[in-house]
């Protein structure tokens, strides 16, 4: 197929998105104020809780076999190498640009998490649909480009809240100013260089001791910092290293906030992929025959709702940007070439290498997926991440109402090149 063909193919979708963005920037500006910032919080929790999660499970129950998991294996390996090379290159934009503290974990959430929810179910299931699609017959491609996205989706879920969530985290003020609290607490350290008949409470470990008489110190360092102690026949004894270990790991998974890994697109995923690969469940809800298929039906209804309300609200996010981008230039320059010319670039030969390497299964439409993912702009959820730490909201507007923009040459660019790549 001719390169100018693949490349209005490729626009079409991309040009959607831009039309459905401008609605929203459009609805949210002061002279019309219908996505206010008041109906946005709405709209995103019904995207986030209900329309997100339905789309998600719907799509892949009714796509996704057990055998189909087994071909798309290499994709989370895929997603998390644009994680950490996205790391490594926000690192680079930090050192550049000079990021004042309070802004590096959202240039390195930015730099490492792609939007792999909304724009590849939009884009690419919008790809097949195109006349002239290289991807073969269009209810086959549509079919398979939603349950690739779709799972795509998920996963991104799982890796910004769990990956580029704790980025922000680390590097928030909030927790800076926390940490240097604690730093001052840590003193009436005792070292111990021998066990004291006197004094049993003491060990002979040569590490710090805190003192059990110390109540001013935080409960953390306490658990951290403790050596624990028995006595035994007036003798004191060390606790075996295995159960100190256990006692350890037993603390940190007490801290890990599940509710934060498993967030609602997450939990459609694993209820679509259950569906899915289960064969009884697949009587039950799919097909014409299915008893209880007015249930995925509704599911299906829901789920339509999704691509529409989340394209307006990234349109209606967007506006707040307009006003300050050029103070932050430097900054958003660096973003805009690490996610829309570096990753993308790297990409190519990455997913290349696994093709040689027989890690991947032949298929036009995978492939173009696994490089796309390469090459989308910042996840729209940093925005919501920001907020929730109170760590450069206003500079996360203006990443992406920059890199959104570029993206629409960019990405229209790299999809045409990717599709006569994998042809």
């Amino acid at each position: 197929m001719e390169f100018l063909k693949l490349f209005i193919v490729a626009l079409m979708p991309v040009l959607k998105v831009l039309l459905i963005t401008l609605v929203g920037t459009i609805l949210a500006i002061n002279r019309f104020n219908i996505l206010g910032e008041t109906a946005r919080k709405n709209l995103n929790t019904l995207v986030y809780i209900v329309f997100s999660p339905t789309l998600v499970c719907s799509s892949l129950a009714e796509t996704i076999t057990l055998r189909n998991v087994v071909k798309l294996w290499f994709m989370p390996v895929n997603i998390l190498i644009t994680f950490l090379i996205g790391t490594v290159l926000g690192l680079l934009v930090v050192k550049l640009t000079r990021v004042p503290p309070n802004l590096q974990g959202l240039v390195l959430g930015c730099c490492a998490a792609g939007n792999l929810g909304n724009l590849p179910i939009i884009i690419v299931p919008a790809v097949c649909k195109q006349s002239g699609s290289p991807f073969g017959d269009v209810n086959v491609c549509y079919k398979n480009a939603l349950a690739y996205a779709s799972l795509s989706m998920a996963l991104g879920s799982v890796y910004i809240w769990s990956y580029a969530y704790n980025l922000v985290r680390l590097y928030s003020p909030k927790i800076s100013k926390e940490i240097k609290v604690d730093d001052g607490s840590m003193v009436n350290l005792v070292l111990a260089t021998k066990t004291d008949p006197e004094n049993p409470s003491t060990c002979s470990t040569g590490l710090p001791v805190v003192t059990a008489d110390d109540r001013s110190q935080p409960e953390n360092h306490v658990k951290q910092f403790e050596i624990q102690c028995t006595m035994r026949d007036g003798q004191v004894e060390e606790v075996p290293k295995k159960k100190t270990i256990v006692k350890q790991l037993t603390i940190l998974v007490d801290k890990i906030n599940l509710k934060v890994l498993f967030t609602p697109s997450t939990i459609g995923a694993i209820v679509g992929l259950v569906i899915g690969i289960v064969p009884q469940f697949r009587k039950l809800l799919i097909g014409d025959s299915a008893p209880l298929r007015v249930i995925l039906e509704s599911v299906v209804m829901l789920g339509y709702a999704s691509i529409p309300a989340m394209t307006l609200l990234v349109g209606a996010n967007l506006i707040k940007g307009l006003n300050a981008l050029g103070k932050q230039l430097p900054l958003v320059i660096g973003v805009i070439v690490v996610k829309c010319i570096v990753l993308p670039a790297l990409g190519v030969g990455i997913v290349k290498a696994a093709i040689r390497l027989g890690l991947i299964h032949r298929d036009p439409l995978y492939e173009f997926l696994l490089l796309l993912q390469f090459a989308l702009p910042p996840a729209v959820t940093m925005s919501t991440i920001t907020q929730l730490f109170g760590a450069g909201e206003g500079e996360c507007s203006i990443i992406m109402f920059a890199t959104y923009s570029f993206a629409a040459v960019s990405v229209t660019l790299w999809s045409t090149f990717y599709m006569w790549l994998v042809l």
